[in-house]
């Protein structure tokens, strides 16, 4: 596996595949060409389907067209063989001739790929050398240590610099959409709601005063992303809001040091590299349950660390975190990152806290391991018809058009 720094990605949202991704292909597109007299861009697939809504063509022209000017295709219908993010940039001179040509894909979490396996550009090194929970988790059982030390171990010392740096754009993040208020951008016109449930949750008695916390935590970092705000991608932009959500409640209301955070946070980048490794974290792939879904499995492991748990406890509760979000259904309407993406966000922030719960309440034994759960996952993902993939076409978005 890659080091978790490719999953943690600190940039602006509101997609990590639909925004970032394409502005980084963009950018290296751009510095590969020389004496371009015009740029022609094609987008596939989903990344067409719902790329209005996430402002690829305005991540890509804010690239490309101080250059040279930019025409942009939009082919959702057509999917490319290798991801349902495909993308290609062309480079022409004067006489229309091409000079250059790529194809490229955003596979989630703002990462790229040329799709080749070995010799793709974007191959990285592996500097995990175990790649399932079941062989992490035998590591930890031998050597009598835990999650995050397996993180330090293959990452090096440098590690806890940069999770140090994600904290605390995680922590400004929720802190800054708190205090925000207004309408976010797009024709949903849909109104802020943090800040909100904030204040309302301050009035409650302590047990419900958390959970009203959490909500607007969670609304507060999505909300963020979804105003093309500075997010962490956890393990994606649309799923940014889970993991801040529990981890600044855990560091507020209970007082967990920032270093006790930081370890939590190597532990949910270790879970979720292993689902990025082993099946995906693309909404456009698998569907919500790549994204909400591993996110919640994340929050689940960190939050069950901080309270304690064992190696086998914190794997349960990531389990869970990940199975009860299967089949989840990749449907935004208008193909923006808001509805139903910030309310899912919400939730999952809680049920994580329930699920790290549970599984404190166990001795860790359970039936179905989180690496069966990943592979189920991704099975499930494929089953999936792409009209519930981040197209658009389907679910609550076909609805929500019908209706309104």
């Amino acid at each position: 596996m890659e080091s978790i720094r490719e999953l943690f990605r600190i940039g602006k949202g509101p997609s990590s595949s639909h925004t970032m991704g394409p502005q980084r292909a963009a950018q290296m597109f751009a510095a590969r060409t020389t004496d371009v007299a015009s740029f022609q861009v094609t987008l596939y697939g989903s990344l067409a389907a719902t790329g209005k809504g996430h402002m690829t063509d305005v991540a890509i022209e804010d690239v490309l067209s101080p250059i040279a000017p930019v025409e942009i295709a939009w082919q959702p219908q057509t999917f490319l063989p290798f991801h349902p993010n495909g993308m290609r940039f062309v480079a022409l001179d004067e006489k229309g001739v091409e000079k250059d040509d790529w194809t490229v894909y955003s596979v989630g979490g703002g990462a790229l790929s040329e799709g080749k396996g070995m010799g793709d550009c974007f191959e990285g090194n592996d500097i995990y050398a175990l790649n399932s929970l079941r062989e992490i988790m035998q590591w930890c059982k031998v050597n009598g240590s835990c999650y995050w030390e397996y993180v330090g171990q293959c990452e090096g010392t440098e590690i806890w610099d940069f999770l140090s740096e994600v904290w605390n754009v995680m922590r400004n993040a929720v802190e800054a959409g708190l205090n925000h208020e207004g309408v976010l951008p797009g024709p949903l016109h849909l109104p802020r709601k943090a800040a909100t449930y904030y204040v309302k949750a301050t009035g409650y008695k302590p047990s419900l005063q958390s959970r009203g916390l959490v909500y607007a935590y969670a609304l507060a970092a999505s909300e963020e992303n979804a105003s093309g705000g500075t997010i962490v991608t956890a393990p994606t932009c649309g799923a940014c809001g889970v993991l801040p959500a529990v981890l600044y409640h855990l560091h507020t209301a209970h007082h967990f040091s920032d270093d006790r955070i930081i370890k939590a946070l190597a532990t949910a980048g270790l879970f979720g590299n292993v689902v990025k490794q082993n099946a995906s974290i693309s909404g456009a792939e698998v569907g919500c349950q790549g994204e909400v879904g591993v996110a919640c499995a994340m929050a689940s492991a960190a939050a069950c660390q901080l309270f304690g748990g064992s190696p086998s406890q914190i794997e349960y509760a990531a389990e869970m975190g990940l199975e009860h979000h299967l089949g989840m259904t990749c449907d935004p309407v208008c193909g923006l990152v808001q509805i139903p993406c910030i309310e899912r966000n919400a939730f999952a922030a809680t049920r994580a806290l329930d699920a790290q719960l549970y599984a404190s309440f166990s001795d860790g034994n359970h039936r179905v391991s989180f690496d069966r759960v990943v592979n189920v996952m991704k099975q499930t993902g494929h089953d999936l018809p792409s009209l519930y993939k981040e197209t658009s076409t389907g679910g609550l978005a076909k609805d929500y058009e019908q209706d309104y």
